[in-house]
């Protein structure tokens, strides 16, 4: 079922060669720029607009009452209830060993640097709901915002047709997380939203977080500057670096895992192993044939972004995978830890035959919000540091800044800035 591409030998930049969904954010970019531009200058009123014309909800009041957030969590299974409060607690706990402390710097007996991390005042959260809803993914925004001390947190998801309100799955999450400002309103109209207010009680925010699909991502794209984003999220994606010591079950198992959740989902095995190769075919096709979403995972798997990718080696592997930065990265060969410290492009790595991607979508204590599209390259995935901001107190007494006083004036001169210097002259003249 995936598409095979043979790299034995091959001295070609890896890039080059490896699959990726296409996804062109500059043309939805000018489709969403009327929806954005409308809700600037009118607020509420274009959001729903905007959501009557593209959900096909009529909204009344944008904001989710808190009744309606309150019956979520009374009416929540109590499965489910048991297996979000899990996630809670044990993201809270790795997310707060993120956080940083503040350090001083002393630099002479009254020259000090100190580095302060502030949180950002307030973000909007964004939480799909298209083809698949994501009560995980309002644990993955909200507690490392509330870790960092952001003191205004708000949310949004899609209203569902026929309640006109987000999944409710989604509102208990919100209610087990305290989190009570809440609107029913998703694409880009949400962004906007957040971006720049609706004029009716939602203030706008610093900053916006959250995967969504094209139109949000565009929808970011048009407000960076205005607010901070996390990453321009494009569709989701795993890599398997494997040996033939992996499970070809589990290996199955987990490209289908990922494929299940769009069909531009990307779906990668990286392996030395044609035997590993034969016997995950195989199990492609049993484990598909039974899968409750059959024909977005088949189009996912069949689609030019998925692939199993034949190498040399592991040595190869690894320049392969690196060179790919997957978003979702496993490593199931003999001394996956040690074959994973070598990795220095991912997203997350998950080591081992018993740690699956699906593992850190819920209950890991991970984020599961990460950089896609070779963006792991440079971009780290959401935390705790996503929310903070690094503020340097610089606090020199008289005789710390004598001691670099000429230092500062030769190279303000250098650079032909001489009133720099002269800042610092005019303190000690007599």
């Amino acid at each position: 079922m995936l598409n095979r591409i043979d790299l034995r030998g091959s001295t070609t930049d890896p890039r080059r060669l490896l699959p990726r969904a296409a996804m062109d954010v500059s043309v939805a970019t000018e489709q969403v720029r009327p929806i954005v531009e409308a809700i600037r200058e009118h607020g509420a009123s274009a959001v729903r607009d905007a959501t009557r014309r593209l959900d096909g909800v009529e909204l009344t009041d944008l904001r989710v009452p808190a009744a309606a957030i309150a019956a979520a969590e009374a009416g929540l299974d109590p499965a489910v209830r048991a297996a979000l409060l899990e996630s809670i607690k044990r993201a809270r706990k790795v997310h707060g060993d993120q956080r940083r402390t503040e350090v001083t710097t002393l630099l002479s007996t009254s020259g000090t640097v100190t580095q302060r991390w502030v949180p950002v005042r307030r973000v909007g959260l964004y939480v799909p709901g298209g083809l698949a809803v994501y009560p995980s993914s309002v644990i993955m925004n909200v507690v490392p915002a509330q870790v960092a001390g952001v003191p205004s947190i708000a949310v949004t998801s899609p209203p569902q047709k026929g309640t006109g309100l987000p999944n409710v799955n989604i509102l208990a999450a919100c209610a087990l997380l305290g989190i009570d400002e809440v609107y029913a309103v998703g694409g880009a109209q949400a962004i906007a939203m957040f971006g720049y207010g609706d004029q009716e009680g939602c203030e706008p925010v610093d900053m916006i977080t959250g995967p969504g699909n094209i139109w949000v991502t565009a929808a970011k794209r048009m407000l960076r500057g205005i607010v901070g984003i996390d990453a321009e999220a494009g569709p989701t994606e795993i890599a398997i670096l494997a040996d033939d010591t992996a499970d070809p079950r589990h290996v199955a198992a987990d490209l289908i895992s990922q494929a299940e959740h769009d069909p531009l989902a990307a779906s990668v095995l990286v392996t030395p192993s044609l035997e590993l190769v034969e016997a995950v075919e195989q199990e492609i096709a049993r484990q598909v044939a039974a899968t409750k979403h059959l024909e977005r995972v088949t189009e996912a798997l069949t689609g030019t972004q998925s692939a199993t990718v034949i190498v040399d080696d592991l040595e190869q592997g690894l320049r392969v995978v690196d060179a790919y930065g997957a978003e979702h990265l496993e490593i199931q060969t003999r001394d996956a830890r040690a074959v994973a410290e070598r990795v220095w492009n991912a997203g997350a790595i998950f080591v081992g035959a018993w740690s699956p991607v699906s593992l850190g979508d819920y209950c890991a204590g991970s984020n599961h919000v990460l950089p896609t599209g070779g963006c792991a390259r440079h971009s780290s995935g959401l935390s705790t540091q996503t929310f903070l901001r690094g503020v340097q107190l610089i606090e020199y007494g008289r005789d710390a800044l004598a001691e670099v006083a000429d230092h500062v004036v030769a190279l303000s001169e250098a650079e032909d800035l001489p009133a720099h210097g002269a800042a610092v002259k005019v303190r000690f003249a007599q």
